[in-house]
Formats: structure tokens, C-alpha cells, sequence
């Protein structure tokens, strides 16, 4: 069976005149003609038309595709497994392109309307929104979560450039004053358990002193938290907890 220009332009979705074209360059040229003179494709002609798009659709030129179809040492599976894997690796970088977008596009609802680069100037190769959906789930009927957001909505590079700076400062500190084997009940890690509540208060929300006791059970309840704090120094998520659990109750006696 053969078939006409019009009719594998319909079945491959391109025009007649590309298939004109591949036809004059001699990358596709139809195996048939008819009486009168018109172009005539067989299935192999077909199958290698598919080739050709597969190729096309990847970005390969056109000399390219024709060098690597006509290689007389090629294995049609090979082209097969060529394609599937180069066709892997795109699917895989737009699934990653649109996080990427579906992320921006969170961002900007949440309030951290920040471009790409700012956002890995400022957070690395930590995502701000990673965990958007669940906190709004937890807390988004909270007036402390509305204030968070109205907060980070005025927030530029340099704000959150100021918040990350504070922050590790203190992780630096607090981590030294484990390694100085201050108690967590002690004056110095209570200063600095305040100075944490301060940070939040001061950035986010107003955090009372029984929240941010919740807070603290929470460093050491969710293994996320636990891993961010012991990151800075092993042993930090249990004693900052203790240290708030002291600092509270100093202040509420």
C-alpha cells in the first residue's frame, strides 16, 4: 500500500510543502510515483518520517537527522533507544521547568516576590515554598499566619538577605555556647532562646511565650525541623526546645 503527499501530510501533521522539501534535499524521498509523476509513500517511508520528527521535535538539524538515519552501521532499535532517552531527559527538564513555574507562581501568591536568582541568593538550594501547602493546612485560619504573610508580601532581597544573616548569626553563637556546655536551662541559652522569640516576632508574627514553647516541641517532634536545627550542631533541636521551655517559664513565674 502507498500513499498519496496529501495524505501523509494529514497523517503526520506537517505540510505538503515540507515533504516537498525533504523530498528535494533527500532526506525523505517517496519510494513511489505514480503514472503521473506524483509522489507516492510507502509504510517504510512512513517509518522513517517518524524518524525524522522524533529527530526535528528534539531540535536536531536537518543534516544532522540525515547523517544519522543514512549511517549504514545504524541499528533501527538503537535509533529507538536514542530517542527514548533523549525524549526521557526533555521530559524530565520540563517536569522541572514547570515546578519551577508552579513554585514562582506560589511564591508570588504566598508574598516572597523574589526573581530566580534572588531567590537562590537568598535561600540557596532551599526552596522558601517547599512546604506552602501544608502550612497553610495547619495554620492558615491563624491571625499569626495572615500577619506572616502581610509581612513577606513588603519583604525585598535585602530584607530576607537581613532575616537569613540574623539567623545564622544566631545559629553560630547558639552553637557555640553547646560546645561551651552551657546548660539549656542556663542564663545564656535562655538570651538566646529570647533572642530567637524576638527574631520571629520581629519578622513574622507576634509570638507569645506559650507559642513559641510550641514551637520549641515542635524543633524536636517533626524530624524535618530537628534536621534543620541539628544541621547547624548536633543536639541543638533538644537543647534550644529545653532552652524555650526554661525562658517561658521564667517569664510566665
Amino acid at each position: 500500500m502507498s500513499y498519496s503527499v496529501g495524505q501523509v501530510s494529514g497523517f503526520a501533521g506537517v505540510t505538503v510543502r515540507t515533504l516537498h522539501h525533504y523530498d528535494d534535499i533527500g532526506l525523505l524521498v517517496p519510494s513511489e510515483r505514480s503514472r503521473a509523476g506524483h509522489r507516492r509513500y510507502s509504510d517504510a517511508d512512513l517509518d522513517r518520517l517518524q524518524q525524522i520528527l522524533f529527530y526535528r521535535e528534539l531540535g536536531f538539524p536537518l543534516d544532522e537527522v540525515a547523517a544519522l538515519l543514512d549511517d549504514p552501521d545504524a541499528d533501527p532499535r538503537a535509533h529507538l533507544r536514542r530517542q527514548h532517552d533523549l525524549l526521557t531527559a526533555r521530559i524530565e527538564k520540563l517536569r522541572k521547568m514547570a515546578a519551577a513555574v508552579e513554585h514562582a507562581m506560589e511564591a508570588r501568591t504566598m508574598g516572597i516576590d523574589l526573581t530566580p536568582e534572588e531567590k537562590f541568593e537568598v535561600f540557596g538550594d532551599q526552596d522558601p515554598e517547599q512546604y506552602d501547602e501544608e502550612v497553610r493546612e495547619r495554620w492558615g485560619g491563624t491571625a499569626e499566619y495572615a500577619e506572616s504573610q502581610r509581612r513577606a508580601a513588603r519583604y525585598t532581597k535585602d530584607d530576607w538577605l537581613r532575616i537569613q544573616a540574623e539567623a545564622a548569626d544566631w545559629g553560630r553563637r547558639y552553637a557555640a555556647l553547646i560546645e561551651a556546655g552551657e546548660p539549656s536551662t542556663g542564663e545564656a541559652a535562655g538570651a538566646l532562646a529570647e533572642e530567637h522569640r524576638q527574631h520571629i516576632c520581629t519578622w513574622f508574627y507576634p509570638c507569645s511565650y506559650e507559642l513559641h514553647r510550641c514551637l520549641g516541641e515542635m524543633y524536636v517532634a517533626d524530624e524535618r525541623f530537628t534536621a534543620f536545627y541539628d544541621a547547624i550542631r548536633p543536639g541543638l533541636a533538644g537543647h534550644l526546645k529545653d532552652a524555650i521551655a526554661a525562658n517561658a517559664d521564667r517569664h510566665a513565674s
